[in-house]
């Protein structure tokens, strides 16, 4: 899968788009089709801030739930 192995760098503007057959990093589904800026890596996964009505909140999610914005 080409998703997987995709790579970011920290200041990135990525889309949530969270892949069902992947279970594994899979954030929770209320960031669907959120939109983040990438601030870290934690081992594979990425390190996203990303806004919640007025909350900035950070969440964690594998490369296979992520889309680099265009």
């Amino acid at each position: 899968m080409v998703r997987a192995i995709q790579e970011f760098e920290p200041g990135a503007k990525v889309h949530v788009l969270i892949d069902p057959s992947r279970h594994k990093g899979m954030p929770h589904p209320r960031f669907h089709g959120k939109t983040g800026e990438i601030i870290g890596k934690r081992g594979r996964a990425y390190l996203l801030k990303v806004t919640d009505g007025d909350a900035v909140k950070t969440l964690i999610a594998l490369p296979e739930h992520l889309t680099a914005q265009k």
